[in-house]
């Protein structure tokens, strides 16, 4: 077996390995073993090669693997956050720091003010956060 075919059979392993571990770490030594494949096929020098590899693994971790890793938060959001985090609701009735409901999905949901302030029934409110049943809100600034 020769040095680029080795170097392409370890890359798939480490495929397969990712595969099993979603981390983006795998990922990082296969591509590096890919490259290094195709590095082979023009010095036989295994010392090089070996520098090739730890070098292409090394700035895959620093520049790869961050942008691997980087989520765009409102794509993944899921559940609470993802539904009602951020959006336009509307008092039904008056909402203050120990009271009030909102309607939002044609849902209604116990809510208080997260600043404390009095907001009257048929405003708009922005939701902020969630804790468990009780959803806080701000008013809707227009």
């Amino acid at each position: 077996m020769s040095m680029w075919q080795f170097l392409c059979v370890v890359g798939i392993a480490f495929v397969i390995l990712e595969i099993f571990t979603p981390s983006m770490f795998f990922l990082n030594f296969a591509l590096a073993s890919f490259i290094t494949a195709l590095v082979s096929l023009i010095t036989p020098d295994k010392f090089t090669l070996v520098l090739v590899f730890f070098a292409l693994s090394f700035l895959s971790f620093v520049f790869l693997r961050p942008i691997l890793l980087r989520k765009n938060t409102k794509e993944t959001e899921t559940g609470v956050e993802g539904k009602y985090i951020g959006k336009t609701a509307k008092a039904i009735e008056d909402i203050t720091e120990t009271s009030g409901v909102i309607h939002i999905y044609g849902e209604r949901w116990e809510a208080r003010s997260v600043d404390c302030s009095v907001i009257p029934a048929g405003s708009e409110v922005c939701i902020v956060k969630n804790d468990g049943l009780i959803m806080f809100v701000r008013k809707e600034e227009k």
